[in-house]
């Protein structure tokens, strides 16, 4: 029988960390470069926005910082030029990831994305693809992955999935090693089926194609990206509250009707599996985060289920009653997938981490693979 694991004193090598696969999009907020004023009545000009820039980009708390050149950007050409003046000197954080959604294929505009793109290589993680497949299908993937792998191969693609054309090809579009995730465009999908979504229950109204979108990228190992809230209210909430009892009781106590229905959306797309969320303010950021994340409390519960199946040599077959619930392995791969998703959204501590790892080892390499389909079997 296998001993218990000690976590204090171990550290995850990185060989072993490739266990884990890449750190995931998370809580995405989109950037414009070059925004309107309401207050002026004009657009801002470089300076203005390259001001904006060193106050709030640079500071974000999200997981991923999307710069949008597509279809939330009128100021196309001096958003570039923002770009290129200000993302070669932003300082990089670990866990911040820098993305660019840039126009549908072979357009003008995505020409000029591109080369904006050759430019500053190494200052992207991720090239977000508008209405992806609905002019040319799948090659679109093919085509972007083949310039991008040329110019840095870190770099991955995000298709948006906007029109069921797409959806209809979405296995072929998950096909590309560059894609990790997709994301669904749910405003421009619903327009394309003539469906009227509204801002609190677009989940229940979507609900048939989102689960489509699920399967699929489960069965190709990708993780899907949820839905941009429109909803914008008055109330920002804490960045001390991490546990749920103390987020409903900010919720309760001070937030507004829209900071409830944002969290709860977000709380909803994380119990399905998502890999992330896209938001349009910065108020959205925490809630989602919390929503997305597993709680400190969570995650040394789910520790200590897989510390206890460890000890009673059952985390391949057996059972354990754990705090008056009998829990068997189907149990410990969901408290597994927990530790797993900390570690992808940057919540996870490097002792708890190489603790993950251990228990991924234990496993037969199938196994591994039907708990956690995001990382790389060594």
């Amino acid at each position: 029988m296998n001993a218990p694991l000690a976590t204090s004193r171990l550290t995850p090598d990185r060989e072993s960390a490739a266990l884990l696969g890449d750190y995931w999009p998370g809580i995405q907020i989109y950037y414009p470069p070059v925004k309107y004023a309401p207050s002026l009545g004009i657009y801002e000009d470089l300076d203005q926005a390259a001001q904006r820039f060193k106050k709030h980009a640079c500071h974000t708390t999200a997981h991923t910082l999307l710069f949008d050149l597509e279809d939330g950007c009128r100021q196309k050409e001096m958003s570039r030029e923002l770009l290129r003046r200000e993302l070669p000197g932003l300082a990089r954080k670990k866990q911040v990831q820098i993305a660019v959604r840039i126009n549908p294929f072979r357009t003008e505009e995505y020409e000029k994305d591109l080369q904006m793109i050759r430019d500053l290589a190494g200052c992207f993680d991720v090239v977000m693809l508008a209405k992806a497949g609905e002019a040319y299908g799948s090659p679109e993937i093919r085509d972007l992955s083949a310039v991008l792998v040329g110019l840095n191969g870190n770099i991955t693609i995000q298709p948006i999935i906007e029109h069921p054309k797409s959806l209809k090809i979405a296995p072929d579009l998950m096909q590309y090693p560059t894609v990790k995730h997709v994301v669904f465009g749910i405003h421009d999908f619903s327009k394309a089926m003539g469906i009227h979504i509204t801002p609190r229950n677009w989940i229940e109204e979507l609900k048939f194609y989102l689960h489509d979108i699920l399967f699929e990228a489960r069965i190709a190992g990708k993780g899907v990206i949820g839905a941009v809230e429109t909803l914008i209210g008055q109330s920002t909430m804490p960045e001390a509250c991490v546990e749920s009892d103390d987020v409903r009781r900010w919720l309760d106590l001070h937030g507004d009707e829209e900071s409830r229905v944002v969290y709860n959306h977000a709380l909803a797309e994380a119990s399905m599996g998502l890999s992330g969320k896209q938001v349009i303010h910065p108020s959205h950021i925490h809630p989602c985060k919390v929503a997305f994340t597993p709680s400190p409390s969570e995650i040394k519960t789910k520790m200590a289920i897989l510390a206890a199946a460890i000890e009673a040599d059952a985390l391949l077959g057996g059972a354990i009653k754990f705090n008056g619930e009998m829990l068997d392995p189907p149990m410990f791969g969901k408290a597994l997938q927990t530790l797993l998703r900390a570690h992808a959204l940057h919540a996870l501590s490097d002792a708890d981490t190489a603790f993950a790892i251990d228990v991924l080892k234990r496993l037969p390499a199938q196994v591994v693979r039907e708990n956690w389909p995001y990382g790389v079997i060594l």
